[in-house]
């Protein structure tokens, strides 16, 4: 049994097909179809069912692909490590949309310029492609304001986040400095898709209070959420990291909620079983510099009620 053996098996187990997985090696089916039959035969288990031509894991496939991931990913670590381009180090980190429109430029110029002998490579996703990168080895670590399902990863708090909800200055609660959440009750809002920690977390306060809206727009980024509650006059749940300098140019109005219930963490995740290094460390102290947004201490917010 060797790695090849392993990550032939994982490519049948994840695309439930072999000529899928020989595609995708640059090999035979035949050579595929072999490699399953050595494994079953040195384990002496049945890894997948073969009903009408389709293939469906087993139990005993399951519990060898929980192993075969983390055997692979090990090996795929060891391989960057002694294989470093000019023994340069590479930190590898993923960010969520809202995290990456806001922080992660700035968070990654300013780690640069303490470990400018640490290559970086960035990726920007929703917090489930993030999730699943790291699950796969794909990154390091990352910086993400959702919440992670999976008991693999670790998250560690670094810095405070909240919500607010935008419109712009035509909207009707432009002119008020308190609404309550039953306004919002069959608005037009433009909303993150699913996937999103700020989806994720605004859908749980919806479904607390009973409130149904009406969704015109779904994006996933921030930036474009922004220019959509200006120009069409739709209301908007975004992260207040996102919107500080239209909220005090004037463009957008913000409500903050009058309780806790958006105030949420971004956050440090990587999976359980990889050494936190000393660049990681430093990434982390970098973030934590970023606390206290100066600009959204001075702005006037209008208060959405939501103890009604």
């Amino acid at each position: 049994m060797t790695i090849r053996h392993l990550k032939i098996f994982i490519g049948v187990a994840e695309s439930g097909s072999m000529s899928a997985t020989a595609n995708k090696y640059y090999i035979s089916q035949p050579t595929v179809s072999q490699t399953i039959r050595e494994l079953e035969k040195h384990y002496d288990v049945t890894l997948f069912d073969r009903l009408s031509k389709r293939l469906y894991i087993t139990t005993e496939g399951e519990e060898l692909l929980e192993y075969a991931k983390q055997i692979v990913a090990r090996f795929n670590q060891m391989e960057e490590k002694m294989r470093k381009d000019n023994g340069r180090e590479t930190l590898r980190v993923g960010g969520t949309m809202t995290i990456g429109t806001s922080l992660l430029p700035h968070v990654i110029q300013d780690f640069t310029r303490v470990l400018p002998q640490i290559e970086t490579y960035t990726y920007i996703g929703n917090t489930q492609q993030i999730e699943m990168k790291l699950l796969k080895s794909k990154l390091d670590v990352g910086i993400i304001e959702g919440e992670i399902q999976n008991r693999d990863l670790i998250c560690e708090p670094l810095i405070s986040d909240r919500l607010v909800l935008v419109c712009n200055r035509r909207h009707e609660f432009a002119g008020q400095k308190k609404i309550s959440v039953h306004d919002l009750q069959n608005q037009k809002f433009v909303m993150r898709e699913e996937g999103s920690g700020t989806r994720a977390l605004f859908d749980l306060f919806l479904k607390k209070h009973s409130i149904q809206i009406d969704i015109r727009w779904e994006v996933n980024c921030p930036a474009m959420i922004r220019q959509v509650a200006i120009e069409n006059d739709l209301l908007a749940v975004i992260s207040a990291r996102s919107v500080e300098n239209e909220i005090a140019s004037g463009e957008l109005r913000a409500f903050q909620v009058s309780t806790e219930e958006w105030n949420r963490s971004f956050k440090m995740v990587y999976h359980k079983d990889r050494k936190i290094t000393d660049t990681m460390k430093e990434l982390r102290q970098v973030v934590k510099t970023y606390e206290n947004p100066l600009g959204l201490q001075k702005i006037q917010m209008g208060i959405l009620d939501s103890m009604q």
